[in-house]
């Protein structure tokens, strides 16, 4: 499945929790440029892979103007783990609640792996203009080149 927004379409307004305890909706972001990204888990291999790929990159999204925020279903306090553990710069929100941001925009889905059915998030990456709008959906990312690719795409922005 992908996720219900499409390039155009308003992002919903968000509120979120941070790993200090805080929180992040959209309203934060006004006026500038989002990379908002959806991952599975904290700590597994492709997670840890786009999170650290968007951290090396953070001060290039920087200069273009582009902020990021890392989503999962994972608590705060594994988020804090996560980005002790590797070191991380890209700011992290959690989806934890059901009926959350992920299960609105169609990103918290059925999967299939190794005959196992379960839910749970579906990579996709947003790209949200300065107006809130957004400016393109990534589905179904495979992490390799995607942080550049998404950069490049913000810098046309």
């Amino acid at each position: 499945m992908s996720s219900t927004l499409e390039a155009g379409d308003p992002f919903p307004d968000f509120t979120m929790e941070t790993p200090d305890g805080g929180t992040v909706n959209l309203a934060d972001f006004k006026g500038k440029k989002l990379v908002l990204f959806f991952y599975p888990k904290d700590n597994t291999p492709g997670c840890t892979t786009e999170a650290k790929d968007f951290t090396a990159l953070k001060p290039k999204f920087e200069k273009a103007g582009v902020e990021l925020l890392g989503v999962s279903k994972d608590s705060a306090k594994k988020h804090q783990n996560f980005i002790a553990k590797h070191d991380l710069k890209t700011p992290l929100a959690t989806d934890a609640e059901k009926g959350g941001l992920s299960d609105l925009i169609g990103v918290w889905t059925e999967k299939k792996n190794y005959g196992r059915t379960y839910m749970g998030i579906v990579r996709t990456t947003f790209l949200i203009d300065e107006q809130g709008k957004v400016a393109r959906v990534w589905n179904k990312v495979r992490v390799k080149g995607h942080a550049e690719e998404v950069l490049e795409a913000a810098r046309s922005l």
